[in-house]
């Protein structure tokens, strides 16, 4: 491979799964059956789309890379069950397949986090996700309050979907050899939010604003964001937030105490 093709590898964040073990304990996770339809996102070279095209369950398999699709395309021709699709897989409209499907996915490390939460929004959709990605995303996802990992993409992802970190998969699996090991992280859709809130949107702004500073407390926070004075104060007395510690910060709330925070601050701002 030449000095451009690694490149564009590496621009792509593709690092191609080699261990056949691993790939035995990912679809024994998944339990895929026959009747069911599978969307798997960056196939690479296919060791994956293998196993699930032995499920018997139909199967669309979406990459983006020009040549990796030229060469699955040419296996896969004569089996009926797998689809390749060459797609970016942020704006593929899935609206299109049949549903409900599972994902199972090795997610690109550079657009892991984006690529998630375009899962979640499709969430109606989709039954369950078997992912790979990097551990460290792995760990912020299924991390609780009060830990280093707890951020906004720990209550996004919870708030819904249940994540689960189910096995770590060592960076000597993958070729290239990425430098960070890797995880791999179930999540079965909540068929209700984690918790019901007044405005969605609102809960997000106010979950994203209360990390903003880490090392802020959660009253300066919300403040720095362009929340007005008087209704965070209001809110935040209103919801016993900060009863207890005037200057608690926001990586301490559960996803409940975030919501009651946002829904009481939604009622003192004004809406425009």
């Amino acid at each position: 491979m030449n000095a451009d093709m690694r490149s564009k590898r590496k621009a792509l964040g593709q690092h191609f799964l080699h261990d056949r073990n691993i790939v035995r304990k990912i679809i024994a996770l998944a339990d895929i059956q026959p009747d069911e339809t599978v969307v798997e996102i960056g196939p690479g070279r296919g060791i994956l789309t293998r196993a699930l095209c032995n499920t018997g369950s139909k199967t669309f398999a979406i990459e983006l890379d020009h040549r990796l699709y030229e060469n699955l395309k040419k296996e896969f021709a004569k089996i009926s069950n797998v689809r390749i699709i060459q797609a970016d897989a942020l704006t593929y409209p899935f609206e299109g397949l049949p549903t409900p499907f599972v994902v199972v996915a090795n997610l690109p490390y550079s657009i892991s986090t984006p690529l998630l939460f375009r899962l979640l929004e499709l969430r109606s959709r989709v039954n369950r996700m078997v992912l790979m990605l990097q551990l460290e995303v792995a760990r912020r996802i299924t991390a609780t309050p009060g830990t280093k990992d707890y951020s906004p993409l720990s209550v996004g992802a919870q708030f819904y979907a249940e994540p689960r970190l189910e096995f770590i998969v060592p960076r000597g699996c993958f070729q290239p050899k990425p430098r960070v090991d890797s995880a791999v992280l179930s999540l079965r859709i909540r068929p209700a939010p984690k918790v019901i809130v007044k405005d969605e949107a609102f809960f997000f702004r106010v979950v994203r604003a209360g990390f903003a500073h880490r090392r802020k407390s959660l009253r300066n926070a919300l403040k720095d964001a362009g929340f007005p004075h008087d209704a965070v104060e209001n809110a935040l007395s209103a919801s016993a937030i900060t009863s207890e510690n005037p200057q608690r910060r926001a990586e301490t709330l559960s996803i409940e105490a975030f919501a009651r925070l946002a829904d009481k601050l939604f009622e003192f701002t004004p809406q425009l």
